[in-house]
């Protein structure tokens, strides 16, 4: 079996030094590069064509967000972000590089972790990760401040497949969901007033601002409510699953709850499709985005035998299809949509009208 080649992005030589001992101690895993600097691991990148790079954020010369930026543009490689959460700054250049094309994310070790209980859960993400095949991000091509041209989105809109008023949207995401989010949000016109409501897997603690930073990403409003919440109060908005709660819509209200995890998650995305089944019925909509494992599958089934509208991202946009592919395996998604498809998809749901309101 050949070995998991891995570069290592570290400015400081302690933790560098320990990444490489940790990954050097994998018979499975070759170490064949350190970079000390965003500029140097794109040369390296370049050059020893890893498997898998670890990636700090906080670089000298290049930062670790512009770094991932041009590696997802022009030579595509699975980057494990292996970054610190105690800053809000950090916090938020870590989902930008995520919505460029990182997969996912570790927290450094703090030293209060249970002896070895990192190391193990480091060199099982390297693994993972490192089978991920990655897809090319232009936006490293991309001027700054500049958007992705109009014709990407290449799609028609599509009629709801049913006859029943839509009136609520939800959405599930996971590896790979917050570029895809910021994807369909930036391309929701501010006349979609159709209450969207979101659950992405993110661990804790990376998930604490989370929804802060996607409420800079576009115009929309993204929040998390409160237990007891008015579901009326997220019109024209997004309401965010909080890291560690489920989040669930029960007699027109949103109820946050500590239930026991699904598919080892909490939040869920099956927990909350189920409810949005329940209450809304043929009224529901429905996306399953990019993410590993099953969660969400089973859920977006129940909308659908609800009589409401489904639809999964495809294989050739997602990050990774597993939820997606579960969903599709189960014939929960009636439509199968490209990640740019989905805005336009989600836009020929809303009634009529439906912008006019305030």
């Amino acid at each position: 079996m050949q070995k998991v080649r891995v570069l290592v992005v570290e400015d400081s030589l302690t933790v560098r030094r320990h990444l490489v001992d940790i990954l050097s101690g994998d018979p499975d895993i070759e170490v064949v590069g350190e970079a000390e600097d965003g500029k140097r691991a794109i040369e390296l990148c370049q050059a020893l064509r890893p498997n898998l790079i670890t990636m700090d954020m906080m670089l000298p010369v290049m930062s670790g967000l512009a770094a991932t930026e041009y590696i997802m543009a022009h030579c595509p490689t699975p980057i494990l972000v292996v970054s610190s959460s105690t800053n809000r700054g950090e916090l938020f250049k870590t989902y930008e590089a995520l919505s460029a094309g990182a997969v996912d994310v570790l927290e450094k070790p703090t030293g209060s972790e249970p002896e070895g209980h990192w190391e193990r859960n480091f060199l099982s993400t390297v693994k993972l990760v490192s089978k991920i095949r990655v897809i090319t991000h232009p936006r490293g091509k991309l001027s700054p401040g500049m958007s992705l041209p109009a014709a990407l989105a290449g799609s028609k809109s599509r009629s709801s497949d049913t006859n029943s008023r839509i009136e609520v949207v939800a959405l599930g995401a996971s590896t790979g969901g917050p570029g895809a989010l910021v994807e369909i949000l930036r391309h929701l016109p501010m006349t979609f007033q159709l209450p969207i409501i979101l659950v992405l897997h993110i661990g804790e603690p990376f998930g604490t601002a989370l929804a802060d930073w996607l409420d800079g990403q576009s115009e929309r409003r993204v929040t998390q409510p409160r237990d007891g919440d008015l579901i009326s109060t997220a019109v024209g908005r997004v309401a965010m699953a909080p890291v560690g709660r489920h989040l669930i819509v029960r007699d027109g209200r949103f109820r946050l709850t500590q239930d026991a995890e699904r598919h080892s998650c909490r939040p869920s995305v099956d927990v909350l499709f189920e409810s949005i089944a329940m209450e809304y019925g043929s009224a529901a909509a429905a996306c399953l985005l990019t993410g590993m494992g099953k969660d969400g599958a089973q859920g977006l089934l129940r909308i659908r035998q609800a009589g409401g509208t489904t639809a999964a991202q495809d294989e050739a946009s997602s990050v990774i299809f597993g939820m997606p592919r579960e969903a599709i395996e189960l014939n929960a998604a009636r439509h199968v949509l490209r990640l740019t498809d989905i805005a336009p998809f989600l836009m020929s749901l809303q009634p009529s009208g439906a912008g006019s309101r305030p």
